[in-house]
């Protein structure tokens, strides 16, 4: 785990220089909305997705150098999201990575451009990566386009908001889920296969992978929002039950739901069969979300 921890912080510096050299300088005009796009982008995020769409990189024989620009671009999509999600008409969060809310320092009108700007800047730097053999940069992008509209990241949300204070089914809550959250980190992974000219058989093991622990993701973050606090999540505790929303701990309780966590984990573990040892890192960064405890 030591090494893992190792890996995490050298990624998180590297992410954190590009994204640094990409988003506009909190001096350029006008200052308002860049110093709001920054104060999101650098409020400490685990860079979780751009983490998994250079590592997808390595293991389909690419660089991360190669993935670079696509794993920022897939961290400004993420803030967008998060900026949007916590305004006062979504889920009205006062923190979030451990700071105050993009809202509540500069106002909901500049969030919600400051996520507009973001979510541009995500598409200009997938558009700025490095196209191979077998998939273009309008290949990468039409990923990207796809995963933020209406019929993942968008419908994810909107389901989210009508699933509020009703009893929802385990299938109404996995489409939340596979939507909301997996659909993003199987995209991370699936740009970094592609940056890397993955092959078509590795370009499905990754969308696997992706959605697999995805999910596992978004059920270890529900268990969270219930078993810690609001100084461990860096974000509001128990938002879920004050917002009377279905969960996976809700529905099935704690210990079902850690077994789910569990089984996705593995299936994500057998995704990545056909990689070899060159899976590793993803398969370390699959056990490191499961254990995850913020």
């Amino acid at each position: 785990m030591t090494d893992l921890q190792s890996y995490l912080a050298q990624r998180v510096q590297y992410v954190d220089r590009a994204l640094d050299s990409f988003l506009p300088s909190a001096g350029t005009k006008p200052v308002t909305i860049h110093k709001a796009m920054r104060h999101s982008i650098f409020a400490g995020g685990k860079r979780l997705r751009p983490i998994l769409c250079l590592a997808a990189a390595e293991a389909c024989g690419g660089s991360d150098a190669d993935a670079l620009s696509a794993a920022c671009g897939v961290e400004c999509l993420h803030t967008y999201s998060l900026i949007h999600d916590d305004l006062p008409c979504m889920d009205d969060d006062d923190m979030r990575r451990g700071v105050p809310t993009c809202h509540k320092v500069y106002g909901e009108a500049m969030a919600l451009l400051a996520g507009d700007a973001l979510q541009a800047l995500a598409f200009e730097l997938v558009a700025k990566s490095r196209a191979g053999h077998r998939y273009s940069i309008g290949d990468m992008i039409l990923e990207l386009a796809c995963t933020a509209g209406s019929l993942h990241l968008v419908g994810g949300q909107v389901a989210d908001l009508e699933g509020e204070g009703k009893n929802l089914q385990l299938d109404d809550l996995r489409f939340i889920h596979e939507n909301k959250t997996a659909a993003m980190l199987t995209t991370s992974v699936k740009l970094g296969g592609m940056c890397a000219d993955a092959l078509p058989e590795e370009l499905a093991a990754l969308e696997k992978f992706g959605m697999t622990t995805g999910l596992a993701f978004q059920i270890i973050d529900d268990i969270l929002d219930v078993t810690q606090t609001t100084e461990k999540l860096g974000k509001s505790a128990g938002k879920d039950i004050a917002s009377e929303k279905s969960t996976y701990p809700a529905l099935l309780g704690l210990d079902a739901s850690c077994e789910k966590a569990h089984q996705l984990t593995e299936q994500a573990h057998r995704a990545l069969d056909v990689f070899g040892p060159r899976g590793q890192q993803l398969r370390q960064l699959a056990d490191y979300l499961l254990a995850r405890e913020y």
